[in-house]
């Protein structure tokens, strides 16, 4: 069942309406069960990784919290007996022995995702070093990899991770975790939640409320917009772009920056519309996902953004650990004793914000691409951050034009196609063919080609196509700058009858320009492969 489609629409539309007309004391109950029927439906196969990975999470996270809550009872007890001293001896004592658990936890937790996500990839890496030595054959497994698994093992792990920290408390009734972990809008593609937001949120009774239904209802005819109109519309011309790269070089590799950044935008925050708006329809508040990303006025400001759950899960959960570690902090003293303080205060923060780019891009996919894709955004923030000295003196020096409107559309601009440039990387795949590609971008000046008779659609696309993905831009431009205080189905709320009329011209658009029918190729979320 894809999200794209009318049976998940007729899912959808059955599953509100039961949820309303139940008992409100079922209504989790209800939502476990529609969950798992739209898990079912994605294969039934897959369904046994995603009771492995709750059953592991909802174990360990019972016993981190009775270890916990041990350690709280004995401590009150000898509240007396105690000094500081041993009170601070024994809670370290205790932390080691709930650290043990925890890490059995994430080994399970991450093991599975690491078996079947990355095998086949570190194999393959293994046979390509070995064959500079010599004829190598390694078998390259071919494993399952369940949908959406990178999405729900993370929020678990992160679930773990602060019942460690003592953040939330661990859930008792496994069938309320087992929502927590399957909830069907975002279990394919997040956000990724976290257990303190969404938990109560999930299992409390839900009365219906008109504005909610009505802002969710928008928000999910916006997304299917975005997704059908705009993102597989300019689908067809990267699809095109891609299998011809022998020929599509030079301007059509800008060509393809532009196209991918509109397929991506409007597939993924599309796909988060619609999940953020099915959530909201049953008064369920789910994380924003996308901040105006375009608007980004460098790197650093574009990844607080754009994917923003995963992005702090990252900073939460990596970077910051990473950075405050024992051995992060003798690493750092050594560098400054023998590296001076200039030098010896920045490499600990780079090599924990290396380490965290890197797994960014793993995280993305098993590939060499990926890997080079994190690691050039890492590298992006880290020169941008060594040259802010030379930004903040360049913004006191020509404060007039560093306050003007065509100074933040020129650097908003330039993050736009520095981002595009790296995430062309998704697309190409093979890392010396993308290098090879974005230097024809200056050594082949072909941009008479493009802007010939026939050049508009030499890339795959029809005049019309090229129309429609337009014009689907152009009304999330117009959207997006109408929301820009409030969201435009925060202020649609309030007024059913004009929602319901946009809703119903957003469908006919739809039915209209979509991409879908018969011959055509349907493609499903982009980050549902994650």
């Amino acid at each position: 069942m894809q999200v794209s489609s009318a049976i998940f629409v007729l899912f959808l539309a059955l599953t509100i309406l039961l949820y309303y007309l139940l008992p409100k004391k079922w209504q989790w109950g209800l939502l476990l069960v529609a969950s798992y029927c739209f898990y079912l439906s994605q294969g039934v196969q897959y369904i046994g990784f995603l009771l492995y990975t709750t059953v592991v999470t909802f174990v360990t996270g019972i016993l981190l919290s009775r270890r916990a809550e041990r350690e709280d009872a004995f401590v009150e007890a000898h509240r007396g007996d105690w000094n500081k001293e041993e009170r601070k001896a024994f809670r370290a004592k205790e932390k080691k022995a709930r650290f043990r658990i925890l890490l059995a936890g994430l080994i399970l937790g991450f093991g599975l995702l690491a078996v079947l996500k990355y095998t086949a990839f570190a194999a393959t890496t293994v046979q390509s070093v070995l064959s500079w030595f010599g004829d190598a054959k390694i078998k390259i497994p071919s494993l399952l990899l369940p949908l959406g698994l990178s999405f729900y093992t993370f929020q678990s792990m992160g679930y773990l991770i602060d019942l460690y920290r003592k953040k939330s408390k661990a859930e008792k009734n496994f069938f309320k975790f087992a929502l927590f972990v399957s909830f069907f809008p975002q279990i394919i593609q997040g956000p990724i939640s976290r257990f303190g937001d969404l938990s109560e949120q999930l299992t409390k009774p839900h009365a219906f409320s008109r504005d909610d239904f009505c802002a969710g209802l928008f928000r999910v005819a916006y997304g299917f917009f975005k997704k059908l109109v705009v993102a597989d519309t300019a689908m067809i011309g990267v699809r095109y772009l891609y299998a011809h790269t022998d020929t599509m070089r030079g301007v059509y590799v800008v060509l393809l920056i532009f196209l991918y950044s509109a397929e991506i935008y409007g597939d993924f925050t599309g796909g988060i519309d619609i999940t953020l708006g099915v959530a909201r329809m049953m008064g369920i508040r789910l994380a924003e996902n996308f901040n105006r990303p375009f608007s980004s006025q460098s790197v650093k400001e574009y990844w607080r953004r754009w994917h923003i759950t995963m992005g702090t899960w990252f900073t939460d959960y990596v970077f910051y650990p990473l950075s405050v570690s024992n051995g992060m902090q003798k690493f750092s003293t050594w560098s400054r004793k023998h590296l001076g303080n200039a030098v010896g205060k920045r490499l600990p923060v780079y090599f924990a914000t290396i380490v965290t780019w890197f797994l960014t891009g793993l995280w993305h996919g098993a590939g060499w691409n990926f890997i080079v894709w994190g690691l050039l955004n890492c590298f992006a923030i880290l020169f941008s951050q060594e040259l802010m000295p030379l930004w903040n003196a360049f913004g006191k020096h020509f404060a007039k034009l560093s306050a003007s409107k065509f100074f933040y559309c020129f650097r908003a601009a330039r993050t736009f196609l520095l981002m595009g440039l790296f995430r062309s990387l998704d697309v190409y795949k093979d890392v010396p063919l993308t290098f090879s590609l974005w230097s024809s971008m200056v050594t082949r000046w072909n941009w008479g080609e493009l802007f010939s008779a026939s050049g508009l659609t030499s890339f795959g696309m029809s005049t019309w196509q090229i129309g429609v993905m337009l014009f689907g831009v152009l009304c999330i431009v117009i959207a997006t700058n109408l929301g820009k205080k409030t969201p435009l189905w925060d202020r649609l709320a309030t007024k059913p009858v004009l929602c319901v009329s946009l809703v119903a011209c957003l469908v006919i658009l739809i039915l209209t320009l979509g991409s879908y029918g018969i011959g055509y190729d349907a493609a499903d979320f982009i980050y549902g492969q994650f």
